[in-house]
């Protein structure tokens, strides 16, 4: 399990870099990776670049153990990704989704999805090895419920483990999408940041904190509901009842309700000629007509922005992060969006805290949430039966 463990959350493992990595002696190193290569449960990939001596022989998770199926579900997307146990993708498909809609009618489609993946990719439903799903909404890790989700209340008391274990004998594990997104993170890092932040931005606003290494989900998992810290005690009123909610006032749909209000005011001839002709302007606009010089734009995003940022200088004065990686739908609006964000942590946070802190948009893009699900599933797997599966070729 050690040696597993160690070769998946690294670039790529050698032999002394197990040992170096562990408690291991070379020799043990050594004969633990000769009895995994035997079982196929590791492989070698070919030769490293040589430190001065003989170049040694990557390892990696093998193909031949499965395939891990993975799904994130957003509030206003869905994506489905069969990956291989070394977060490989094999096949991969999003689109536009509604988690408003009908449990019974999305869940429906995530497991069509997944058999038409699984067969794009040549891999048959006994070769799945563990499923990992990120939803938008607080999660009782434990049970895989959802816990009074504000954005899907059809879901509460749902169990999704039973729904997808009608198809598939693998573990299913559930786990709120920006967690979710900050294991893709912590996977990307190869656990060499043991204290960051992960902010998903979109229809609703939610940080995933990863502490001392590893995911931190509270005591009963709501740990990271930010979207509902107050910026404007005066401010609008948010789904959540109360008022001035960071969520109510620069997530998406707000950024959308200002942009609409400056194009019905004369404000912006600009947005209100992307109103006219669509019936709606999307963040993604308003990025777009501030790129283009539109003033009104280029003041929502700035706003937006500020509130993130003037929420996030609270966090970071409490938690102290090397770094706040912002992913989401939002992260389309572009660079002036990040700049607004950083100037405000900046301004408002103690120079202590952001003396050495890098804000950044997520590099893993929209890739993180699929990855952090191949993450999940294969972490828990290997925790829940001390090891993974025998190859099931």
């Amino acid at each position: 399990m050690a040696v597993l463990e160690t070769v998946f959350w690294s670039a790529s493992s050698s032999r002394s870099a197990l040992a170096a990595a562990s408690t291991f002696s070379k020799s043990k190193a050594n004969a633990a990776v000769a009895g995994l290569v035997e079982r196929g449960l590791l492989e070698e990939i070919g030769l490293q670049a040589s430190s001065g001596g003989r170049r040694p022989e990557a390892l990696r998770m093998s193909r031949a153990v499965g395939v891990l199926a993975c799904i994130d579900l957003g509030a206003t997307s869905l994506d489905v990704a069969i990956l291989s146990p070394d977060m490989g993708v094999l096949a991969h498909h999003a689109e536009p989704a509604d988690v408003r809609a009908s449990p019974a009618v999305l869940l429906s489609r995530i497991r069509e999805l997944l058999r038409e993946l699984l067969q794009r990719c040549g891999a048959t439903r006994k070769e799945v090895i563990g499923i990992g799903m990120g939803v938008p909404g607080p999660v009782a890790f434990g049970s895989g419920l959802l816990v009074n989700p504000p954005l899907m209340p059809g879901w509460e008391g749902l169990s999704i483990r039973d729904v997808l274990g009608e198809d598939y004998a693998a573990p299913v594990f559930i786990d709120n999408d920006v967690n979710v997104m900050a294991l893709g993170e912590l996977w990307r890092l190869h656990r060499r940041l043991p204290n960051f932040l992960v902010v998903k931005i979109g229809t609703g606003i939610g940080c995933g904190i990863v502490c001392h290494g590893e995911v931190y989900r509270g005591a009963d998992g709501s740990a990271g509901d930010v979207g509902h810290i107050c910026v404007d005690p005066d401010g609008p009123r948010c789904h959540c009842g109360n008022l001035g909610c960071v969520e109510a006032m620069a997530a998406g749909p707000a950024i959308s309700r200002m942009a609409v209000e400056a194009a019905q005011s004369g404000q912006s001839a600009l947005l209100a000629q992307v109103l006219k002709a669509q019936g709606s302007i999307s963040p993604i606009d308003v990025g777009q007509a501030s790129r283009a010089g539109d003033a009104a734009a280029h003041g929502i995003v700035q706003k937006a922005g500020t509130r993130i940022g003037q929420m996030l200088a609270s966090i970071v004065n409490f938690f102290n992060p090397s770094h706040v990686f912002i992913g989401g739908g939002i992260t389309g609006i572009g660079p002036l969006l990040l700049a607004s964000i950083r100037q405000s942590v900046y301004h408002r946070s103690l120079a202590l805290s952001t003396r050495h802190l890098d804000i950044q948009y997520a590099p893993l893009g929209e890739r993180t949430g699929v990855i952090g699900a191949g993450v999940l599933a294969l972490q828990e797997t290997m925790r829940a039966r001390g090891s993974v599966p025998e190859t099931v070729a």
